[in-house]
């Protein structure tokens, strides 16, 4: 592949990287075991003090013992071979001397030296701090979390921002998704970006790869290790002028993410959650220690954009029967019989319109059985707004 044939909607050549970063990202990869022996004595915090050593220093401490021969291995790795390695894998390359690497991963001390990933909706270079916000919280999150952070992922969606998360199991998975239903969203895996993980989101891989973009710092096939998480957490707090948390118990990965946003100088908000709930022990800590209290989507656009910044966000268009239910909500009928008797309307026709107003964006209903409008302006096939 020449220096002039572009991967399609990324603007970056599969093989562009330099040689001597693309080695960085290998010997990532095959000092898997070793880092993370050294990494255990204490998660999460000493993975960005390791991958700040240069790759002499940094095989040097993790593998003494095997140290002349992992640095003759990795010096003797063939540029040419790693990047059919990449072409095979459907990969591409992009490294800190490229033009298109993000300006959030330019000058930190442990930022990734490149990045490899897949994808054809949204060019790597489009990826900045003015326009991007990570979204991170519990895998085992509650149904209170997945719906916020699915709503924050639409609402930051509309306004055009690109919203940023690590595809994992729970809130990861909820942000993204709501991110797909309004533009491109960006997934920072810990394995290779080849690799679907966990393996349950392959199908929400593959809708990433169609809509935006999925990126990791080591090679095709590489495997996920424990320190791998905390690795992908620093580029998801470093890519972002923005990291939300949404559910973060004490000891969760999250808060780690959230201090290492705080350490690149990016702007933390939580979602808040009741006192009572373990799960939302570390996001209400967040917001007592000085992060930005985060209600919803339109909460992280005021932060982004400045308060009231920004166009009017619009929904799908709706029809007349629609926008009566609308209009009821936001009346203040919260349940599915108070809207069907203010209406005159059979209640199972009247779950379903809320249903498909919730689809649409409009609307947010809870375990309760309660509904609530959210801030999306809707256009009705009438042609009012």
């Amino acid at each position: 592949m020449s220096g002039n044939d572009l991967k399609p909607g990324v603007g970056v050549d599969a093989g562009s990287a330099c040689v001597e970063c693309l080695r960085r990202s290998w010997l990532l990869g095959r000092l898997g075991a070793w880092i993370q022996n050294v990494a255990d004595d204490r998660p999460g915090r000493r993975t960005p003090e390791i991958l700040r050593l240069g790759s002499e220093e940094l095989v040097e401490s993790v593998a003494a013992r095997q140290a002349d021969e992992i640095l003759a291995w990795n010096e003797s790795l063939d540029e040419g071979e790693m990047r059919k390695v990449l072409v095979n894998a459907d990969c591409w390359a992009c490294c800190r001397h490229d033009e298109g690497f993000p300006e959030g991963l330019a000058d930190g001390a442990d930022s990734p030296v490149v990045l490899i990933g897949r994808g054809e909706g949204l060019r790597l270079s489009e990826i900045g701090l003015g326009n991007s916000v990570t979204v991170v919280g519990a895998r085992k999150a509650t149904g209170y979390g997945l719906e916020v952070a699915a709503s924050i992922g639409r609402e930051v969606a509309s306004a055009g921002l690109n919203v940023i998360s690590g595809m994992a199991l729970g809130i990861d998975g909820a942000v993204h998704r709501g991110a797909l239903e309004r533009g491109p969203t960006i997934a920072v895996l810990g394995c290779g970006a080849d690799r679907p993980y966990p393996a349950s989101h392959t199908r929400l891989y593959r809708q990433i790869l169609d809509r935006g973009l999925v990126i990791s710092e080591v090679p095709p096939g590489a495997d996920a290790w424990r320190w791998s998480f905390p690795a992908r957490n620093r580029i998801m707090a470093a890519l972002s002028g923005m990291t939300v948390v949404v559910e973060a118990a004490w000891r969760s990965g999250s808060l780690i993410t959230a201090e290492m946003a705080y350490d690149a100088g990016r702007d933390v908000g939580a979602v808040p959650g009741p006192v009572t709930a373990g799960a939302a022990a570390g996001t209400n800590e967040l917001i007592s220690s000085g992060a930005a209290l985060i209600r919803g989507g339109q909460d992280v656009l005021d932060r982004m954009l400045g308060a009231g910044a920004g166009q009017k966000l619009f929904g799908p268009e709706i029809g007349p029967g629609e926008t009566e239910v609308l209009e009821a909500v936001e009346a203040g009928l919260r349940t599915v019989d108070e809207v069907a008797v203010k209406l005159g309307r059979d209640t199972g026709e009247t779950a379903r319109t809320l249903a498909r107003l919730e689809i649409g964006g409009y609307l947010r209903g809870s375990l309760t059985g309660t509904w609530t409008r959210t801030s999306l302006a809707a256009y009705s096939s009438a042609g009012e707004e």
